[in-house]
C-alpha cells in the first residue's frame, strides 16, 4: 500500500471512528440524562438502562482510542500524543483540536472516577460526573470545526439528530425534576 493510500485510509478510519464516537457519546449523554438518580425510563428497568449507559461509554472509549490513534499516525497533519491530551498546544488548529483534547481529558476524569466510585464516594463522583455536560458540547464543536464535511449532507443530519436527542433527554429530565415533590 502506498503512503498516499495508507494516509487516506487512516483519514477515513479517523473520521469514521470520530463519527461513531460522537453517536455513542450522544447515546451515553441521553441515557445519563434519562436515568437520573437511578430512576427507570417508563417501561424499562433502571438496571438495564444503567448497564446500557455503562457499556456504550466503554464502547465509545474503544472508538475514541482508534480515532485518536489514527489521527496521530496519519501523516497528513502533524498531531502527536501530547496534542491529544494537552489542550491548545498543537501546531495544527490549536483551538479546535484543543477542544477535543479538553473533552478527552474530561472523559478520562469521568472514566477514572467511575472506576473508583465506591472509594471516591457518591458526592465527589457526582461532582466530576457533572463535567459530562461540558464534555459533550466540546465534542460536538470539535467535530464541526475539525471536520468540514460534518456541516452538510447526512453528517449534518446525524449532528442535528444528536443535538435533538440530548435536548429531548435534557427537557425530559428537567421536566421530571420540576414535577417531582421536594
Amino acid at each position: 500500500m502506498s503512503s498516499a493510500s495508507s494516509g487516506s485510509a487512516l483519514w477515513f478510519l479517523s473520521r469514521g471512528t470520530g463519527i461513531v464516537s460522537l453517536l455513542l457519546l450522544t447515546a451515553v449523554m441521553a441515557l445519563g440524562l434519562l436515568t437520573r438518580g437511578g430512576r427507570a425510563i417508563p417501561g424499562l428497568p433502571a438496571s438495564a438502562v444503567t448497564l446500557l449507559h455503562r457499556n456504550a461509554s466503554l464502547l465509545s472509549l474503544a472508538f475514541l482510542g482508534v480515532h485518536i490513534s489514527t489521527a496521530i499516525i496519519d501523516p497528513y497533519v502533524s498531531i502527536n500524543v501530547v496534542d491529544a491530551f494537552v489542550p491548545f498546544v498543537s501546531a495544527y488548529q490549536p483551538f479546535w483540536l484543543g477542544l477535543g483534547a479538553l473533552a478527552l481529558d474530561l472523559g478520562v476524569a469521568l472514566v477514572v472516577t467511575s472506576l473508583v466510585r465506591v472509594r471516591l464516594g457518591l458526592r465527589a463522583w457526582r461532582a466530576v460526573h457533572w463535567t459530562a455536560y461540558a464534555m459533550w458540547p466540546l465534542i460536538l464543536v470539535h467535530g464541526f470545526t475539525m471536520g468540514p464535511d460534518i456541516r452538510s449532507g447526512w453528517l449534518l443530519g446525524l449532528s442535528v439528530i444528536s443535538i435533538a436527542a440530548v435536548s429531548l433527554a435534557a427537557t425530559w429530565r428537567w421536566s421530571t425534576l420540576s414535577a417531582s415533590p421536594r
